[in-house]
Formats: C-alpha cells, sequence, structure tokens
C-alpha cells in the first residue's frame, strides 16, 4: 500500500522497523514518538498502535499535501465485483 500512494502522490516514503524489544526502552520514549506500530504523516500521528486502512492513510496524504481528499466509492465490494 506505502509504495503505491508514494508514486500516486510522489511523496518520500520512509519506513523503520526494529526490533520490539527497542520501541519499549526509555531513549525511545524520550523521542517522543508514537508507539509502533505506527503511521505518520509529517509531524501528524494518524495511527498508533494499530493499522491503518488506506482510504484513512490516503486522506491524511491528501489533507498534508493541500490537495482534495479522495473519493470513496459507496457500492459494497460485491458489488463493484458484480459491475465488471
Amino acid at each position: 500500500m506505502m509504495p503505491g500512494l508514494g508514486d500516486k502522490y510522489e511523496i518520500k516514503i520512509e519506513t523503520l522497523s526494529k526490533p520490539k524489544a527497542d520501541y519499549l526502552t526509555d531513549e525511545y520514549f524520550e523521542l517522543d514518538l508514537p508507539v509502533a506500530p505506527a503511521v505518520m504523516v509529517g509531524d501528524e500521528i494518524i495511527v498508533e498502535g494499530a493499522d491503518v486502512s488506506q482510504e484513512k492513510l490516503e486522506s491524511a496524504i491528501c489533507t498534508h499535501l493541500g490537495l482534495p481528499e479522495p473519493t470513496v466509492s459507496k457500492d459494497s465490494i460485491v458489488i463493484r465485483l458484480f459491475k465488471r
């Protein structure tokens, strides 16, 4: 999901991955960063300690870039499959 959104909006995506124990140290808490797993757009924490939906992430990216929010289809996935 992340690389695709990076290409779509021409933004830099930075992914940090560390062992879970590294996120539980005093040094990490002093950085005032969100609890992993987390997603940040700019300085805004979009989600902390959970997964994020693509729609919510894409909306936050658009807001950060000053673009209009993407439209979400009202059709259910079943309806979209049968429309093909």
